[in-house]
């Protein structure tokens, strides 16, 4: 097994360059053969140099990507089928099955239950604060 090290700094710049020009462009129409164009190698040899540096591979990478800014967006109460197009998604039912494998229950379940979560914190607002933090503010003895 090659460590990171093995890289010369030349190499390890460019991939850096790279999941930076992901990070960036995620919710483009990006592909592997676009982004290690980008950064000189074959797509072969991107893929495995990504995956060695990162431990994940460039499309996992992008999906999760894709899929954390979906989460934020939802939780805004942001329409699904806009969430899509915004985080780089062609079609809503691709999306759908997507986020659903990822994060356990599918995009407009998600929506709602943080909509639901956001509502219970501005009613409830003391049992979303760590216990911890109420007994060393003695925050449980005010009214």
């Amino acid at each position: 097994m090659h460590s990171r090290m093995d890289l010369s700094t030349d190499v390890y710049e460019r991939i850096v360059a790279a999941k930076l020009f992901m990070d960036q462009h995620f919710h483009e129409h990006i592909n592997l053969d676009g982004i290690s164009g980008r950064a000189c190698f074959s797509r072969f040899h991107f893929h495995r140099l990504f995956s060695r540096v990162y431990r994940t591979t460039p499309h996992q990478y992008l999906t999760r990507k894709r899929i954390d800014k979906a989460q934020e967006l939802l939780a805004g109460n942001k329409p699904v089928t806009d969430v899509c197009n915004e985080v780089g998604f062609e079609s809503v039912g691709s999306f759908s099955s997507l986020f659903k494998k990822e994060v356990g229950i599918g995009p407009q379940h998600y929506r709602n239950m943080q909509i639901m979560r956001q509502q219970q914190a501005k009613v409830q607002p003391r049992s979303f604060i760590p216990h911890c933090f109420i007994e060393s503010y003695k925050l449980d003895r005010q009214r």
